[in-house]
């Protein structure tokens, strides 16, 4: 039997119908009605030890890969409305069942407007969850969507109990586009690979200049046999080259012929010529718009930076970006990491190196959590990728502990690399030097220090970088003179190291 409980003053109203939704079942408990506050609170009660166990009993990273699944974001959407509507009739009913009527006419007033701005409030919540998945599920559907090169059979799917299939490293090309309307094409004018340990996260960042000559294909691949001497072009009528590496993609894109018809071979050709350079098997590549990468940086609020010089842009020199250590926003970002003015691509590389290391370093989880929508809205209508979408459930995983992990870097620039008569198997070596340190710890690598070691060591069969699908570039006949091997410090360095102050955060 319902016990009679005494009147309630406006105030205790109030209370208990705040305690109500943050314990449900508390005001039906209140009101005399044992039964169905006891039976809301065991629910309650249920539904947050399940979720407690279900976060201590998985990684925190499998559980952000898993949340990609398209199915889970569905299961995100619909499950935050429909508890988003249940809170709100708890708090509709647990404002019923402590008989407001019972009040004054202006405590009812005051209950009553304060119990429906409550309803509202706790909605809220499940409301930006529920946004939160579909942004997340617009832009991954966007993003990863992207079709299979002509007549090339479908990437394989993974295996959940190992998806590297006992690889140790994923190699990914990160890839900067100078996207403009009044040019035709892709050029790829900033060339990163990312080459990842699946185990620690540990990152080398090879960073190749767009202005990479006498560019070496695949033997027995249409771009080799049509240039076995490497990429070689006649001059552009006003004296340019259009055969550097930064145009690969471009050029294969323009001919079809050569691949036997086959449309929008560019991504896969650049592709196999990097990999085949490095002397590494690159998996998948991502291409961003430059320019709309500058949303992107304003979209987490910006990057601090120490800009080392006054950097000059524009057509006419009209712009600037001092000297100094300061949070840059989007387009100075973009102008600090491409200008040439006054300036080479070399020096234009190591920029964009401290760009990317202050991205890494500021784009904390806290910091994309709160920007979320912003970020997703910039993100998918600037990146065109191949990695098909049931890998990120293994990427995302990676990701995170890339974040934590070493992350090395390597531009091969003058005077590492003559880019006019590039060394390709001094290449090769300095990259499969950089992926095995990589590979062990900083300790291991500081014990095996010594001067006869620190220059590049010559690949072997059993390097990660090594493939005996990827024999060393033959030299060029078509130049007369190589300069020599130089030797000297290991090119490979940290990140940031020489950027100043980018791991301020803003």
């Amino acid at each position: 039997m319902r016990q009679a409980k005494e009147p309630l003053s406006a105030g205790a109203v109030l209370g208990w119908l705040v305690l109500a939704a943050l314990a449900p079942g508390a005001a039906h408990l209140r009101a005399g009605r044992r039964r169905t506050g006891l039976v809301l609170i065991s629910l309650y009660a249920v539904l947050l030890l399940a979720l407690l166990a279900f976060v201590l009993t998985n990684d925190l990273g499998d559980l952000a890969g898993s949340a990609t699944r398209d199915s889970s974001l569905a299961a995100i959407v619909f499950g935050s409305i429909a508890l988003g509507l249940a809170w709100f009739a708890l708090i509709v009913h647990s404002f019923v069942v402590l008989q407001p009527g019972r009040l004054a006419q202006s405590g009812q007033i005051l209950t009553g407007t304060v119990a429906g701005l409550l309803a509202v409030v706790v909605v809220i919540p499940f409301g930006y969850t529920a946004q939160f998945a579909q942004t997340s599920r617009e832009a991954i559907d966007n993003i990863f969507n992207a079709p299979e090169n002509e007549g090339e059979p479908p990437a394989p799917e993974p295996k959940p109990e190992d998806p590297w299939a006992g690889r140790d490293r994923v190699n990914i090309l990160l890839l900067g586009g100078d996207a403009d309307d009044n040019r035709t094409g892709v050029r790829t004018d900033s060339m990163n690979l990312a080459s990842i340990d699946v185990k620690t996260g540990n990152t080398v960042l090879f960073s190749l200049p767009r202005n990479l000559e006498d560019v070496r294909f695949r033997p027995g691949t249409p771009m080799a046999r049509r240039f076995p001497n490497g990429f070689d072009l006649p001059k552009d009528a006003n004296g340019g080259a259009s055969d550097l590496l930064n145009s690969v993609w471009e050029y294969a894109d323009a001919h079809p012929e050569i691949f036997g018809g086959k449309q929008h071979q560019g991504p896969k050709v650049l592709m196999d010529t990097i990999g085949y350079t490095l002397g590494l098997k690159v998996d998948w590549y991502a291409l961003v718009n430059m320019w709309g990468f500058a949303r992107i940086i304003d979209a987490i609020g910006g990057v601090t930076i120490t800009v080392e010089r006054d950097v000059v842009f524009g057509k006419y020199n009209e712009g600037l970006v001092k000297a100094g250590t300061r949070k840059l926003k989007g387009a100075d970002a973009m102008w600090y990491a491409r200008s040439r003015t006054y300036s080479d691509d070399y020096t234009r590389m190591s920029r964009q190196r401290c760009v990317l290391g202050a991205i890494l370093d500021q784009a904390d989880p806290a910091t994309v959590l709160t920007r979320f929508n912003q970020i997703a809205r910039a993100t998918k209508e600037l990146i065109r990728t191949d990695i098909p979408r049931t890998w990120l459930e293994h990427l995302v995983p990676l990701a995170l502990k890339v974040k934590d992990a070493e992350v090395t870097s390597v531009q091969f620039v003058p005077p590492l690399i003559n880019t006019g008569y590039p060394d390709w198997e001094k290449i090769r070596d300095i990259a499969a030097k950089a992926v095995r340190d990589s590979t062990r710890t900083k300790a291991a690598v500081a014990a095996s220090a010594s001067p006869s070691s620190s220059s590049p060591a010559t690949a072997t069969p059993s390097s990660p970088a090594s493939s005996p699908s990827s024999p060393s570039p033959s030299p060029s006949p078509k130049k007369t003179k190589r300069p020599g091997r130089e030797t000297g410090d290991d090119p490979t360095k940290g990140l940031t190291e020489g950027c100043g102050m980018t791991s301020a955060k803003g």
